[in-house]
């Protein structure tokens, strides 16, 4: 049984306005973030569009949290688990920061949770989707604000089933991250009555497809469900098309076929049906604001990962206005940032009991070279958590 609570934002919001001003520890220092994010490689987009995402965020806010400058702390991840502990390690012990934001890559957040279980260094993930941080390996001080794999497929299946599809092919990378999103997926189709007929474990991180596409043919399924993402969704989605499969086996998957890859994909990418958290085209006032200032700070559209690193800022910021920059005590700072509740661009955002983002799963459709919405596939959805032990 779970024995972390939570406060409500109102009474923490109450007590904060008591406050006197004399009670308030004065800091003149800046609050350090450690961003531990990949700036090379195959996840290189990924990385420089959560830091801007999380920039854009601060800098609307003066570019300061609680009343305090910020200070950035950039190290290259590299996608690497083989230096995930020594770089964590860096970061809070070498560094001093505050909060690590980080990673991309789910090995290398594997990495990052030993340290933060050693340290209690306050850790949020923007991105990694692994199931375990926010479930078998939750703590107090480790938050999400991406999703998990699971989050993500899982309306797909029965999305497909509701399509008319009863004989479906999945194919991903044979790493952790793509055989959670697959099982998600693959959990509520076969609920629904649905069957697998080939489950195809591609090495990572190839994207020489071809044998495989021409396996999918050979088996005639009904339609193919997917997780590739950066360039080998590009890679898959493109070779898809070329091999004559679109027209007659549709293309389904995780939005992160897709994601931020539209100009990429060209022509290869219409049609192609995803499930995900977000959607550029959704029309709130948050996410029409966020799209805008967005273009107008780096001169493109934002997307999934943006973000991400957008709502990661924007947590910050709530909590941080709450305790009036005060990051001392950090048991109360957690306490704030588990209460964080935002209209987020991606829709009504919160938090679970394990720190992992209660929110709605898009469907959604290239056309025209967007990503349109064609329903809210999953409402509020809560990922199970039920090893959380927190």
């Amino acid at each position: 049984m779970k024995t972390f609570k939570k406060t409500s934002l109102a009474t923490l919001l109450s007590a904060t306005a008591i406050l006197s001003a004399s009670s308030v520890i004065a800091n003149e220092d800046p609050v350090k973030l450690g961003l531990m994010l990949p700036y090379s490689g195959t996840y290189t987009a990924l990385g420089e569009a959560i830091t801007n995402g999380l920039k854009l965020a601060i800098e609307e806010e003066g570019g300061q949290l609680g009343g305090r400058d910020v200070e950035y702390i950039e190290l290259d991840s590299e996608a690497d688990p083989s230096k995930a502990p020594q770089n964590m390690s860096r970061l809070v012990n070498g560094d001093d920061v505050d909060f690590v934001i980080g990673p991309v890559h789910s090995g290398v957040a594997m990495g990052m949770l030993r340290v933060a279980k050693q340290t209690g260094a306050i850790t949020i993930i923007p991105n990694a989707g692994l199931g375990a941080a926010t479930n078998e390996l939750c703590m107090p001080n480790v938050f999400r604000t991406s999703f998990s794999m699971w989050q993500d497929s899982y309306p797909m299946g029965k999305v497909a089933y509701d399509q008319g599809h009863r004989k479906i092919v999945t194919i991903t990378w044979d790493y952790a991250g793509g055989k959670e999103d697959l099982t998600g997926f693959e959990e509520a189709f076969t609920a629904e009555g649905g069957e697998i007929v080939e489950q195809i474990l591609v090495p990572f991180p190839s994207t020489e497809f071809q044998s495989y596409l021409t396996q999918i043919a050979s088996l005639e399924p009904d339609a193919v469900y997917t997780f590739f993402a950066g360039g080998g969704g590009v890679s898959f989605v493109r070779d898809y098309a070329a091999a004559g499969l679109k027209e007659s086996i549709p293309l389904l998957g995780s939005g992160f076929l897709t994601e931020g890859n539209l100009a990429a994909l060209g022509d290869a990418g219409e049609g192609v049906m995803t499930t995900l958290h977000y959607a550029e085209t959704l029309e709130n006032e948050a996410n029409q604001s966020f799209v805008s200032a967005y273009q107008n700070a780096y001169g493109e559209m934002p997307d999934t990962y943006a973000v991400q690193g957008y709502d990661t800022g924007m947590m910050l910021v709530q909590a941080l206005n709450v305790l009036g920059g005060d990051t001392s005590d950090q048991e109360r700072l957690i306490d704030v940032l588990a209460n964080v509740q935002l209209a987020s661009p991606r829709g009504p955002l919160s938090f679970s009991d394990s720190h992992h983002p209660i929110q709605n799963v898009y469907l959604r459709e290239i056309r025209d070279g967007k990503h349109e919405v064609v329903s809210i596939a999953a409402e509020n959805l809560e990922v199970p958590d039920e090893a959380c032990q927190m």
